[in-house]
């Protein structure tokens, strides 16, 4: 789902470095970019409050994949297809989650972090596509590289504190209602697998 700019988005207002990570946070924190933050749910779940350190990692893969993505956009390297992009990023939210109820034991070298690592870092660039068609608008003086990194950092922020306020539900959910974090991720999964399927069906038949 490609989230809209504000109606009151300025781009002379977009020559500093503020300016840019306050477009990479509200992108992520908006509500109307829930598709984005269902992803970042679901990628999470797999996890444990103890492995805060593992979920860092696999954000910042994330905003890797993506970033990789925004720079090839804005060279005009990828073609833009907004039905196209409508269809992958609730796809990628379903393989997450069925990936998130997946045992890995059986390929080798490949530890189970390590796999959920190269999902976020390709599903990053997938959903780079959303984030391209607004970046691509933004104007720009000498170089991309200012902007760019700006604007990541402002996406990794929202992401950062969309995960925070995620793991306090889960420490309430575990300290309180003593669940299990078996019982939440596959709940968190389930939930985000048949959410994304409706976008995803939606994206499909509703244009």
């Amino acid at each position: 789902m490609i989230t809209p700019y504000p109606s009151n988005f300025n781009t002379d207002l977009m020559s500093n470095f503020s300016s840019f990570f306050a477009s990479g946070w509200e992108h992520i924190v908006d509500v109307k970019a829930y598709d984005h933050l269902l992803f970042v749910m679901t990628l999470c779940a797999a996890f444990t409050l103890a492995q805060w350190k593992q979920i860092l990692v696999i954000i910042t893969a994330f905003t890797i994949g993506h970033s990789g993505t925004l720079i090839l956009s804005t060279l005009d390297m990828i073609p833009a297809n907004a039905q196209l992009i409508d269809m992958l990023i609730p796809f990628t939210i379903m393989l997450t989650a069925l990936a998130n109820v997946v045992e890995y034991d059986g390929f080798g070298k490949f530890s189970d972090t390590k796999i959920k690592y190269a999902i976020a870092l390709v599903f990053g660039l997938i959903h780079g596509l959303a984030f391209a068609s607004n970046f691509k608008f933004m104007l720009f003086q000498d170089s991309i590289l200012m902007p760019l990194f700006a604007f990541n950092i402002g996406i990794e922020a929202g992401q950062l504190f969309i995960v925070l306020l995620f793991m306090l539900a889960l420490w309430g959910y575990t300290k309180f209602i003593k669940g299990t974090h078996l019982k939440w991720k596959v709940f968190i999964s389930g939930a985000g697998f048949g959410i994304a399927a409706t976008l995803f069906l939606n994206a499909i038949y509703g244009n």
